[in-house]
């Protein structure tokens, strides 16, 4: 027989007083008989990697679509980054990798197809009934949408996998007073930083941009400076492997080395205290600036790039008339949504449906809509 207690024993040896410890987690929703031999984390953790939600981001865009190439990012591969990045800072930290990484798979399952030209449409359309969050949809999905288990909807993850997930729905309400707990903080932050990286290495390898007009900004020549530091001249290819390498490589170490003082003063403290202290992880300030010059260049010279500019007009053209089709003819939906509909207004119901669609999905599907007059579309 495994005794539970070794758990609670190895992660009271191995966690920093500060870390979110599974004996403190609030349960479920839906009460659960205790695992043998995993925690109340890594139960959420493989409930969201073997969710459908979880799969089909293998096919939504990140930034780029399919047609502009197949080296690029999609939601899943930049999912695994980031937990890659978050899961390395958490145990730097001593913070709880379990749920680090359960908060890291779970951070993008609400996002629609074809990136945030995707979620921009859908926020327009969805106006009347408070617009479109993929932070708010992706509780939707785990709480709701997820079928899996015979005996609750949803998930049914810990308290604490929810919270996290509702603070990034409601991250200016979180930017104030009490702090999210450390390994939500953490999660965010490789988020920004491994989609920051990535899209200079995708920008770059399908010739967007060149290595000379990202050498314009601070953070990238200090990136550059590293690299042809430890490793002399290289072809280009080469130097941009590797240049994405120090650019996350030198904001993590810059993120951690602030984290490290700022919670020397809560050695022995709990999680809670952390939180009402209202502790937030930081950048230093040079670093901190220099991210922010990165983002507003890649803001402009990425995302409006005139390249992305005519696919996504295409995409949004696509979703807006797809949404009005199934709003004025909402028995065109799947069974569930229709159902969905007897309780729910019709756009948030539409909006869920369309939001859940990979981008061939959602292609497929337009094209049912619009050149058929009768019968269901197809249930992701």
């Amino acid at each position: 027989m495994i005794d539970l207690r070794r758990y609670a024993d190895r992660e009271h040896l191995l966690l920093a007083s500060y870390a979110m410890h599974s004996r403190d987690t609030g349960g479920r929703v839906h009460s659960e008989v205790s695992h043998p031999y995993r925690g109340p984390f890594a139960r959420d953790r493989d409930r969201i990697l073997h969710s459908s939600a979880f799969r089909r981001l293998s096919g939504k865009m990140q930034v780029f679509t399919g047609e502009m190439g197949i080296y690029h990012r999609t939601r899943l591969t930049h999912t695994f980054e980031v937990a890659s990045v978050a899961r390395t800072m958490a145990r730097v930290l001593r913070l709880n990798e379990d749920l680090t990484e359960a908060l890291a798979l779970m951070h993008d399952i609400g996002h629609p197809p074809f990136g945030h030209c995707g979620e921009d449409v859908l926020s327009h359309c969805m106006e009347s009934v408070g617009g479109f969050s993929h932070n708010g949809f992706a509780l939707v999905i785990v709480e709701q949408l997820e079928q899996r288990y015979a005996s609750f909807p949803g998930l049914n993850l810990s308290r604490e996998t929810l919270a996290g997930q509702d603070v990034r729905a409601h991250k200016a309400e979180a930017a104030v007073g009490r702090s999210p707990v450390l390994e939500v903080q953490l999660v965010d932050a490789a988020d920004s930083i491994a989609y920051d990286a990535h899209d200079v290495d995708d920008a770059l390898q399908m010739g967007l941009l060149s290595i000379e007009e990202l050498s314009e900004l601070a953070v990238i020549r200090r990136a550059l400076e590293r690299t042809r530091g430890r490793h002399g001249l290289l072809p280009k290819s080469q130097l941009r492997q590797l240049l994405v390498h120090e650019l996350i490589d030198l904001q993590v170490g810059d993120l951690l080395e602030q984290a490290v003082e700022a919670l020397r003063p809560f050695a022995g403290h709990d999680t809670a205290s952390v939180s009402e202290a209202g502790l937030r992880f930081c950048h230093s300030d040079a670093i901190g600036f220099e991210r922010r010059e990165l983002e507003s260049f890649l803001f402009n010279a990425v995302y409006r790039h005139e390249r992305l500019i005519p696919v996504r007009r295409a995409a949004s053209d696509r979703l807006e008339t797809m949404f009005r089709v199934l709003v004025q003819n909402p028995s065109r939906m799947p069974l569930r949504f229709r159902q969905r509909a007897e309780s729910n207004p019709i756009e948030s119901v539409v909006g869920e449906y369309i939001a859940g669609m990979t981008d061939a999905f959602c292609d497929t599907q337009f094209g049912y809509a619009v050149e058929s007059s009768t019968g269901p579309l197809a249930d992701w």
